[in-house]
């Protein structure tokens, strides 16, 4: 009965795990292996696909640069990476999660790929003192819509991203550089990243009304929504030359097409998440020229993995080549979440043991391919901002290309073009 009150961690701190192999403790040194076991969660099929569609192309580049292991204090580690599919649930992620915790005993926990996977793994590594790293996923759907206080914050686990606050001047920017009559439709489904950006106070909206935007909001509407109808009828009755939101792509699909057969014809279309990936934009054909969105990423920026030593537009031509297929936002994200877990085992003064772990994530001071990963306690303790920008997509040739056209938040991060007009 007593055994049944003692923690995993407690299990682990004091060894009585290894009561029933007595055997053990007559072993050489030398003959044990050191594992350390990193656990990664990520969609890769179902609606968010897109997030993982880099992920084989990631790990197996990962894998290759921790073949012959990894040193930490004179002794060289085999590094085991545990991946595993959140199939875009929620619920499959925490599931996932929990097994890489329990069963495989992964002593680092990764993720990404919006609130559906960051928040579920996330909860599962701080219940289990267990620490984790994720990203994809802007801070407030992450930090609050995981219930966080600001004055405490979480112990186990960390996140690297940008903010609302980053979306919100990266799209007022793009606005502001295009006519316009200031009245804004906007698209926000019942999930973590719709109540989170449609939130009336720490949201989106204050901060277009104070811009001098008028926000159209007609509800939360549920994910893999069929009909848009009411949206574009309120959209229509306002006047509204401006579109946002946040969606998934078989959602913005569904409404670009029914915008179009119901004679609704915005100027800008700026929404955050769909318009992420070249597939859906080739998925849209013609309609797809000109939409904007916002650029975490892309073979422009500044920035070079402190793991590869590869820039951001090699690391973009090296996925390209090896997957036939255009670059896309989460691959450098993907890459900087090993760069950053690798950094913080290498680091850690025990990179088998969670507390060392958490201590060395705790000082991370790192220069990655998505630029500097720091937690210095702002925003709030956990999370720790990367630089945003914002685009368009234009037919260059055969080809639509991803143009940054505004980076007024991040000047670093050069422009491409000037956005344009809807026709």
């Amino acid at each position: 009965m007593i055994a049944k009150t003692i923690s995993r961690r407690t299990l682990v701190k004091t060894g009585i795990g290894a009561i029933a192999a007595p055997a053990l403790f007559a072993m050489p040194t030398q003959a044990q292996t050191a594992v350390i076991k990193i656990g990664h969660v990520s969609p890769r099929t179902g609606p968010l696909a897109g997030f993982g569609e880099a992920d084989s192309f990631i790990l197996e580049q990962v894998r290759g640069i921790l073949s012959k292991g990894l040193s930490n204090g004179g002794k060289s580690y085999k590094v085991e990476i545990i991946s595993k599919d959140s199939q875009s649930s929620g619920s499959r992620a925490a599931e996932v999660a929990s097994e890489l915790i329990l069963g495989d005993k992964v002593h680092l926990l990764v993720g990404s790929g919006t609130p559906d996977t960051t928040n579920p793994i996330s909860d599962q590594a701080e219940v289990n003192e267990v620490p984790c790293i994720t990203t994809n996923c802007p801070w407030q759907p992450y930090f609050f819509g995981r219930k966080g206080d600001p004055a405490k914050g979480f112990t186990w686990t960390y996140h690297f991203f940008w903010g609302l606050e980053d979306v919100i001047g990266s799209f007022l920017a793009l606005w502001d550089s295009v006519p316009n009559n200031k009245v804004i439709g906007g698209l926000f489904p019942n999930d973590a990243d719709g109540n989170a950006w449609g939130d009336p106070v720490r949201g989106v909206p204050p901060a277009y009304a104070k811009a001098g935007y008028k926000l159209v909001d007609p509800g939360r509407y549920q994910p893999m929504n069929n009909d848009f109808t009411s949206q574009i009828s309120a959209f229509k009755a306002a006047g509204a030359e401006i579109v946002t939101g946040v969606m998934i792509p078989p959602d913005f699909a569904t409404f670009w097409s029914q915008a179009a057969q119901q004679g609704f014809k915005p100027k800008i279309v700026t929404i955050g998440k769909a318009l992420l990936f070249p597939s859906v934009i080739d998925s849209l054909g013609a309609r797809g020229n000109g939409l904007s969105s916002e650029i975490w990423w892309s073979p422009n920026h500044p920035f070079k993995s402190g793991l590869t030593g590869q820039s951001c537009a090699a690391l973009a031509e090296s996925y390209s080549k090896a997957a036939g297929k255009p670059w896309t936002q989460p691959i450098g994200f993907q890459h900087a979440l090993f760069e950053v877990a690798i950094d913080v085992l290498k680091r850690a003064k025990n990179p088998t043991d969670a507390k060392s772990i958490l201590d060395a994530i705790v000082a991370t001071n790192y220069e990655s391919i998505v630029g500097k990963v720091q937690w210095t306690g702002q925003p709030v303790k956990n999370v720790t901002k990367t630089p945003l920008v914002g685009g368009q997509w234009q037919k260059k040739g055969d080809k639509f290309e991803l143009v940054i056209t505004e980076n007024k938040t991040a000047p670093a991060i050069p422009v491409g073009g000037k956005l344009q007009p809807l026709g």
